[in-house]
């Protein structure tokens, strides 16, 4: 019996445009082949660093390429080791991870339907020592799925403003959306004065091409850049350029488009298959994008013992405590395998949660 992936957070291979990126990693090399090929400027290849500040309206020194999002982040991290950071609970795990490993006060922050609460953030300015940042993915969250309301957003913004807090806005989800109307961005809201923003290609075009970005102050950017010049030397411009070129060629809203059907129907298969199988046993949201939906089980189930049980029907998520979150909470991702898949794999899980002694 194989095993269904419901904890890979990746898309599915459908998703990836192959043979359009094999054309245009073709004519990266050959049009600018001397450069892509060789050690060039650590801020990243200059055509895209001008495509992605063009689209957010800000000056493209202030735009930094880095090897996917999450090297940026740990360049941030880095540059305020020690210091005390506030999240999202809960939050994705891979920026906890680096937090602590750095030996960061980590202060992670309730949220709800409506996603953080902007409230508990002044609460958290009010009391302890100042926070380096806050950090925060505000569309279709890892891992909750959820969005904050763009009435947060503003009371976000404002904190933010009187408090001269540095918010991190990570959006990689973001246009992945299935429904539902976009709201604005934190960055478009403040104006990227103590906003930084970070994205990647990875959810829109394909994780390997290592693709991220950062839109930073221009002081931070001068000092992240300076950090990533000690790390690599060079980023990865051949990645860069076929992204540039991919872009260039008109081919990503189309491609957006097409994703957004087919983790669409994804996400349709789960939502239906928990109501034919959990309906009154567990709680979750209707997310209108994005990779993920967060579900609350039951008070008397433990989500790690769960998670063994499950493994051995075959079907596989993520505990919810690797994000800070409650013992009886996890993580579905409904972004790699099939439809079928899905519903098979809701299937053999909600097997395992009707099992466990009420």
């Amino acid at each position: 019996m194989a095993t269904i992936a419901l904890a890979r957070g990746i898309p599915a291979p459908e998703c990836l445009p192959v043979e359009e990126l094999a054309d245009c990693a073709r004519a990266a090399v050959e049009r600018d082949g001397t450069s892509v090929l060789s050690y060039g400027p650590v801020g990243g290849y200059a055509p895209l660093r001008e495509w992605i500040a063009e689209r957010h309206g800000v000056a493209p020194e202030r735009v930094l390429l880095t090897n996917g999002s999450l090297q940026g982040f740990v360049f941030l991290a880095q540059r305020f080791a020690g210091a005390r950071v506030l999240v999202e609970q809960p939050t994705y795990d891979r920026p906890l991870k680096i937090l602590r490993a750095l030996g960061t006060e980590v202060v992670q922050l309730p949220m709800d339907d409506q996603g953080l609460d902007p409230d508990a953030v002044a609460d958290a300015l009010a009391n302890g020592p100042r926070p380096a940042f806050l950090y925060t993915i505000p569309t279709f969250q890892n891992p909750s799925g959820r969005t904050l309301s763009t009435e947060r957003r503003r009371r976000l913004v404002e904190i933010a403003r009187d408090h001269q807090l540095l918010v991190l806005e990570d959006d990689p989800y973001g246009l992945v959306r299935f429904e539902g109307t976009a709201p604005p961005s934190l960055f478009e809201l403040e104006g990227g004065t103590h906003v930084a923003y970070s994205s990647s290609f990875s959810k829109t075009i394909a994780p390997g091409l290592r693709v991220g970005y950062f839109i930073l102050p221009p002081e931070l950017e001068r000092e992240l850049e300076a950090a990533a010049v000690a790390t690599y030397i060079t980023p990865v411009l051949l990645g860069q350029a076929t992204v540039y070129e991919f872009l260039r060629r008109g081919n990503f809203d189309p491609n957006l488009r097409r994703v957004q059907d087919l983790l669409r129907l994804r996400r349709d298969a789960m939502l239906e298959a928990l109501e034919a199988e959990l309906s009154g046993l567990a709680e979750w949201r209707r997310p209108e994008g994005g990779y993920f939906l967060w579900l609350d089980l039951p008070q008397e189930i433990v989500a790690s013992d769960l998670l063994a049980n499950a493994e051995e029907a075959g079907v596989t998520f993520v505990d919810g405590r690797d994000f800070g979150g409650a013992p009886n909470t996890a993580r579905l991702a409904y972004s790699y395998v099939s439809p079928d898949e899905v519903r098979e794999g809701v299937r053999r899980l909600a097997a395992q949660v009707v099992a466990v002694p009420a």
